[in-house]
């Protein structure tokens, strides 16, 4: 038997996918008796306006050795190079060493680090400052409906990471063998099976909850040690070599191999890093707004006159936008149909923005940041990796203050912010606890709100509808990506700390869960191999 990959292949709204097999036998100009197998590999949907969506499929065919195939397809239906979806990490013994591995976040890269050292038989300790997810979501939503903020548990600090309280996106630019080994573990820790098949797959902070949990099941099973309110409070360093960390302030963990997957938000975790001499460096990010509609009328903007039908998903979108005149860049970033704005923050007086769906995506509003890009130069003076850090807490806590100091967001409807004028009454958001009124150019860097508002015009143009008066805009979002990387070179440990593993979001290697989860794989694989020399 030989096995081909076709891609290409549609189905119209209405059509059922079990005539796949037809027009799978139909291109390649065979019987459908010489089709031994077929399974579904990849599922897309193609949305673009003025003309029915419809559904593209990649299917793996099994076929026999003696059947010829045609050497030209018909337009659109291409052969695709064939990939080992189902390559996973080597999973043999090796010697542990002789101190315990410490692992620094229970992220998405902190927990795939200690998954795959407890599959080559080296469970780790997993210290995170954070709660279980269970107390989590009892204090996240103490947060969200009385503005009462547990600085140890909260959307950026517990068991997943903050993508425990996210549209859980699944999307990734990094190429690895291991990424659909990544989406099978997710699968067999509760997510959907359609995330291994889906062009953009997502899993829904509902069921984030609930995979987390058996994470940490199946890695207490394994032998690993798994520590919450356990905060990483100093590093113990000699000679350029990582000799311990220090914990609440009290305990002492000695170990020489520390992966440090912290996140980008544990700001006192950095300084801590600054002071004990690690190299660091600025980095650009990007900064703005969250946009909020309601899903009807996205739905109808991207799908037209189809928008009603059932088959069809709550609509996504993504759009972009080059303003040479301004010399920046304003894009969408995180979309989340059918989902929430929520309050974020670990720190006191500070207000962050976020987008969270559940795996339905059936809430009434859609949200997207949309930010413009920040370069270093915007915000360093070249003495301190970390004033970026300090660059977005300051519209951050403007952000705080114009909501009126107690978590409430400011909020403006767009129409108004393109036109410089405050709210009046604004309409229904899903922002909890609450909006208030506010100038949003006032919490912005001038060069951000400019740069958004030409944006937003130029947005209305490719997307019309766009701009209504009856979306609003929500500040501030500043947590697209960290400003900081934790240097480290080709064998994955700090460039002037043995021992010391950064990877992840808050290494400045990674952003979302796919790639700080394979960020977390490559940190473990090179400890392994370093400690193999």
């Amino acid at each position: 038997m030989k096995s081909i990959l076709l891609g290409g292949i549609k189905l119209n709204l209405g059509e059922k996918e079990e005539i796949l097999a037809v027009k799978a036998a139909s291109f390649l100009k065979l019987k459908m008796d010489d089709i031994c197998e077929l399974e579904i590999v990849r599922k897309a949907i193609d949305a673009r306006r003025n003309r029915p969506p419809y559904f593209v499929y990649a299917l793996k065919i099994t076929v026999p050795f003696s059947v010829k195939l045609p050497s030209q397809l018909d337009k659109g239906i291409q052969y695709l190079e064939m990939e080992n979806f189902q390559e996973s990490p080597p999973v043999s013994s090796v010697i542990p060493p002789k101190l315990p591995i410490v692992v620094i976040g229970s992220g998405p890269a902190g927990l795939f680090a200690s998954y795959f050292l407890a599959l080559r038989g080296i469970p780790s300790i997993l210290l995170e400052r954070g709660t279980p997810v269970e107390q989590r979501i009892k204090d996240v939503n103490e947060f969200w409906g009385k503005g009462f903020l547990n600085f140890q548990s909260n959307v950026f600090f517990g068991e997943g990471g903050a993508g425990t309280f996210s549209d859980g996106k699944l999307t990734s630019r990094a190429k690895s063998p291991y990424s659909f080994w990544v989406k099978k573990i997710l699968v067999e820790m509760g997510a959907s099976k359609d995330i291994l098949l889906e062009a953009k797959p997502h899993i829904g902070t509902d069921k984030l909850r609930k995979i987390v949990v058996n994470i940490r099941k199946n890695l207490i099973d394994m032998g690993s040690r798994i520590e919450f309110r356990s905060q990483v409070t100093d590093f113990l360093i000699r000679q350029g070599q990582i000799e311990g960390v220090i914990v609440n302030e009290k305990e002492k963990i000695q170990t020489g191999n520390v992966i440090l997957a912290i996140g980008q938000s544990a700001d006192d975790t950095y300084a801590k890093l600054l002071e004990r001499g690690v190299q660091m460096e600025a980095k650009p990010f990007a900064m703005g707004l969250r946009v909020e509609h309601r899903q009807e009328l996205i739905n109808s903007i991207q799908y037209g006159k189809w928008h009603n039908h059932p088959q069809l998903p709550p609509a996504e979108y993504f759009i972009k936008a080059s303003l040479p005149d301004l010399n920046r860049s304003v894009y969408t970033f995180c979309m989340c149909p059918g989902g929430s704005v929520i309050a974020c923050g670990a720190f006191e007086s500070f207000l962050v923005t976020n987008g969270m769906s559940d795996s339905c995506r059936m809430g009434e509003f859609a949200n997207s940041a949309i930010v413009v890009n920040v370069r270093v130069d915007d915000f360093s003076s070249g003495k301190n990796p970390l004033e970026g850090l300090n660059f977005r807490q300051i519209w951050e806590r403007k952000a705080f203050v114009a909501g009126g100091n107690d978590y409430q967001a400011p909020a403006q409807k767009t129409t108004d912010f393109l036109r410089g004028k405050r709210s009046g009454i604004l309409g229904k958001t899903s922002f909890l606890p609450g909006v208030n009124s506010s100038n949003l150019q006032e919490i912005l860097p001038e060069f951000v709100s400019d740069a958004l508002k030409h944006g937003i015009r130029e947005f209305d143009k490719n997307m019309s509808g766009f701009v209504t008066e009856e979306s609003h805009l929500i500040g501030v979002e500043t947590r697209t990506s960290s400003p900081v990387r934790i240097c480290r070179g080709n064998d994955g440990q700090s460039l002037n700390i043995k021992g010391l593993y950064p990877c992840g979001e808050g290494a400045g290697y990674a952003g979302g869960i796919i790639s700080s989860a394979l960020d977390g794989i490559k940190a473990a694989q090179k400890l392994i191999d370093n400690s193999a020399v």
